[in-house]
């Protein structure tokens, strides 16, 4: 299907892994790949001005379609002018389809062909979210990126059941498309299912890229399941989908999750993680995870990270950081998100230069040596 709102160029692979460099260019800026996105549920990324967030090098967020649906609604949206209006945020957004939140309700909701019936976790109200419901709440929101409505399966539902689920993405799939009015201004990406299953994963993806859409997601990973399942799926994974479209798999904010997905060919991902943990008095360093909450910290006055080049690393001691912390201070959300999200797109800086130069590999390694004291 023709779609100008969304450019993909692959500008170069590394010689030893399936890792990508590439460039997506959308109607409000460009994205080099990999790229790691911070998350944004509800119009905004938590603790942060949007100015903060562009500092820490993050070139793209994301909106929750389900949140914004509920809160403040997407009719009051639309009328600010669109999500990038409405947040001050200049660069691109992607939305996601509100699926995800729907199923995580359990016993609030209710799955037919139709579509997924809820119940508010705000009011307890009632809502039917289907396909087309979900494509017109993005195309109110004004993403650059809208993600097609799935069912996000539970990881330990039966083989029949993710054959059939699988099958219902699918046809919801195909009414997205129907459903989507402007294909010039969004970029819409469909989603791969099949949990751990390669025949229903090598199905779904055959599937969804008959429709030749501007990019994909691997989804129904990063769902509880060990680690090794997680990286079982990435080793065949992206190579079902095209070369020449992005690669995106929902949900992973971990440096090993992260280093894992690129070093198989995927080229975008986000999570809550830098900032939800920045929240607890959890900062990423160089170094591993540090709990800034630990007493040994009360006297030093050192940065926390060293060799960060952050806001807060520049003008604050892990000392201030602490009594903040210990205060319950705001300040202290604010500046251990800002760290955590500097650090990650540092780290994307840093392998998207290593894979231009051949050596993803000793990146690779040269990181978890020092994060996870251990080899790669």
């Amino acid at each position: 299907m023709g779609n100008s709102a969304l450019i993909f160029e692959l500008l170069h692979k590394d010689a030893r892994t399936k890792a990508r460099r590439g460039r997506i260019t959308t109607p409000h800026g460009v994205i080099e790949t990999p790229v790691f996105m911070p998350v944004g549920t509800q119009a905004t990324v938590k603790a942060m001005k949007p100015e903060d967030v562009k500092n820490t090098g993050a070139q793209i967020i994301l909106g929750n379609t389900y949140h914004l649906y509920l809160r403040p609604g997407s009719d009051i949206i639309r009328e600010a002018g669109g999500l990038h209006k409405f947040m001050n945020w200049d660069k691109p957004i992607l939305t996601d389809s509100g699926g995800f939140q729907v199923f995580s309700l359990g016993h609030m909701r209710k799955i037919t062909e139709e579509g997924v019936k809820f119940q508010s976790y705000i009011d307890g109200s009632r809502h039917m979210l289907t396909p087309e419901k979900s494509i017109e709440i993005q195309t109110d929101l004004g993403s650059d990126i809208m993600m097609a409505f799935d069912e996000c399966a539970p990881p330990d539902a039966d083989y029949n059941y993710i054959e059939r689920s699988q099958a219902m993405t699918t046809r919801w799939l195909e009414r997205c498309i129907k459903a989507q009015k402007d294909t010039d201004k969004q970029a819409l990406f469909g989603i791969m299912q099949g949990g751990f299953f390669r025949d229903l994963r090598e199905k779904s993806a055959e599937a969804i890229v008959s429709f030749d859409l501007p990019g994909y997601a691997i989804g129904g990973i990063s769902v509880g399941e060990t680690k090794e399942e997680y990286i079982g799926v990435l080793e065949y994974a992206p190579d079902l989908l095209p070369e020449n479209k992005p690669r995106y798999v929902m949900g992973i904010g971990t440096p090993d999750y992260i280093f894992e997905a690129v070093e198989h060919g995927v080229d975008m991902f986000d999570c809550v993680e830098p900032t939800r943990i920045a929240r607890h008095g959890m900062a990423m360093t160089s170094h591993g995870r540090l709990s800034i909450k630990n007493a040994r910290f009360a006297r030093d006055f050192t940065p926390l990270d060293p060799e960060c080049d952050c806001y807060t690393c520049r003008n604050y001691s892990r000392a201030y950081l602490r009594h903040l912390f210990r205060e319950n201070e705001a300040l202290s959300h604010m500046l251990l998100s800002e760290h955590n999200l500097r650090f990650l797109s540092h780290m994307c800086e840093n392998i998207r230069t290593a894979i231009e130069e051949d050596r993803f590999k000793e990146y690779k390694k040269e990181f978890y040596s020092k994060y996870y004291n251990e080899e790669a």
